[in-house]
């Protein structure tokens, strides 16, 4: 095939992408919310209450991260920081992971991140909405929670990985000759 053949079937893919995606929404809008209880989170400035975390917002996107040693975390999260604006003009967002929380707060201070950051240590919260393991293995994702009166309900949850949609870096890097695969994300580069 040649280029032209080639980016034809590309863009041909990427359409039928698009179509899955509305599909997703189509269904996403009549999921049956889950109840998520209150949970009692922890930032620097001691506890704070689930439901404290959605500001003046009606949603609230949790990150499940695995931590701040994590490079793909830290690579999503970077992604998140730079649309923050965006996102918080519509809804809340927030890191959950399982580090001290003054570890947290120099992380996130050393990366520029504007989004707040609280930790689930200590609580079944990573386990119940299923980003832990009965063995205590954390998974990354992100769950949307939604205020309905005094009562927090989850709407949608994804998990995330190497190569999701979540990172636009995988998104960039597979345009490239090899792809992303060859690739992980580090902390920081020379």
């Amino acid at each position: 095939m040649t280029y032209r053949e080639q980016m034809a079937q590309m863009a041909a893919y990427r359409r039928e992408i698009t179509g899955i995606r509305s599909r997703m929404q189509a269904l996403a809008a009549h999921v049956e919310p889950e109840p998520v209880k209150d949970y009692t989170l922890l930032d620097v400035d001691g506890s704070v209450r689930l439901t404290q975390l959605f500001g003046r917002h009606q949603d609230l996107f949790v990150v499940h991260s695995m931590g701040i040693s994590c490079g793909y975390c830290t690579a999503w999260a970077d992604g998140y920081n730079g649309v923050y604006p965006h996102l918080a003009s519509r809804a809340a967002l927030c890191i959950v992971g399982p580090d001290d929380p003054a570890a947290q707060a120099s992380f996130a201070r050393e990366r520029g991140w504007r989004f707040r950051m609280v930790s689930h240590r200590g609580t079944s919260f990573a386990q119940d909405l299923g980003y832990q393991s009965q063995s205590g293995k954390l998974l990354p994702g992100l769950s949307v929670l939604r205020l309905e009166g005094a009562k927090v309900v989850r709407v949608s949850d994804a998990a995330a990985r190497p190569g999701d949609d979540f990172s636009p870096l995988c998104r960039l890097f597979e345009l490239l000759p090899g792809g992303w695969e060859d690739w992980t994300p580090k902390l920081s580069y020379p």
